[in-house]
């Protein structure tokens, strides 16, 4: 059946491109030996609307021209659907093969892929580009995509969210700005309705359905960084509220790189001073055994409350 199809498109397409007027339905049902097949007027028109819509998402233009009599003809003018000769280097080829890796796991996986093959197709050998060691930026959460269409589209949305030491989750109403990726995980930024305040969700607290709700109210700024946004909220930067923790030599780059001041204890631990923000709790726990909370008191509870609840499964 797939070949059938791709068989009858390549055949429409050749018929709409390999003509200097418009042709009509009729013509292209007695041009077409796959139309032959069709045993009604209407299931004919129903698959010829298919078919069109189906080429022209992948890409060609086919204006409609109506004729003096009132009939519709159809054409693709090899001058509206000749595109120029792609030149990418091989830097900007490696680029675009990696930002396509970005819908992995969301479902405009399929369309990423469908632009790369175009590339090859092309002639741009983006494969070639790629190298052993590549960075992966999944997009798991269920509520990625509904959030980014919200975003594109200016829509409020609702959902219902759980705080990092909530039982349960609440419900939210925003109005999304922008996503970005930071530390592997995904969040979004906007004005939420309910505090009049700008506001970061990480996209795995998220549970059930997104919900639309309506247009947007609140003046969007002209740049959103989300990651400095997050990076405040989490309490980077912080010079006020401090933690102290023990750390196993050897380990914890990324809390390396955040540290205030690093002090050698012995040969198999470091004592740093590291900002201390909200969701600091998760972060450390998942540093497991290489890590040791010495302060603040609450933050220490927090830890070893996390990593009781893993240990427990």
């Amino acid at each position: 059946m797939a070949i059938a199809k791709a068989e009858r498109l390549m055949n429409l397409a050749l018929c709409l491109m390999n003509t200097r007027r418009p042709v009509s339905k009729r013509e292209l049902a007695e041009s077409i030996e796959a139309y032959h097949e069709v045993t009604s007027d209407d299931s004919f028109n129903r698959m010829f609307e298919r078919d069109k819509d189906d080429l022209r998402e992948l890409g060609l233009v086919i204006d409609t021209v109506e004729s003096i009599d009132g009939e519709f003809g159809y054409l693709a003018r090899s001058d509206r659907n000749r595109l120029p000769d792609i030149a990418l280097d091989p830097e900007e080829a490696a680029a675009l093969g990696l930002a396509a890796k970005v819908w992995q796991q969301a479902r405009l996986a399929e369309a990423a892929s469908g632009a790369l093959q175009k590339l090859r197709a092309a002639g741009v050998p983006y494969e070639a580009t790629s190298s052993v060691l590549e960075p992966r930026i999944p997009a798991p959460e269920p509520a990625f995509e509904a959030l980014m269409l919200a975003t594109r589209e200016r829509r409020a949305v609702a959902f219902d969210y759980r705080k990092a030491n909530a039982v349960r989750p609440e419900p939210r109403v925003i109005e999304p700005w922008a996503l970005e990726c930071w530390r592997g995980h995904w969040y979004v930024a906007g004005h939420d309705r309910d505090r009049g305040a700008v506001r970061v969700f990480r996209l795995s607290r998220i549970s059930g359905k997104v919900r639309g709700r309506g247009a947007f109210t609140a003046e969007v700024p002209d740049h959103v960084d989300v990651r400095e946004a997050v990076a405040r909220w989490a309490g980077e930067g912080a010079t006020a509220a401090t933690a102290r923790i023990r750390l196993r030599r050897d380990s914890g780059y990324p809390l390396r790189s955040r540290a205030v001041t690093t002090t050698p204890v012995d040969a198999g631990w470091d004592e740093l001073e590291i900002p201390y923000g909200h969701g600091l709790d998760a972060w450390l726990a998942e540093f497991g055994p290489d890590v040791v909370v010495l302060a603040p008191e609450e933050l220490r509870g927090e830890v070893l409350e996390r990593l009781r609840a893993v240990a427990k499964g």
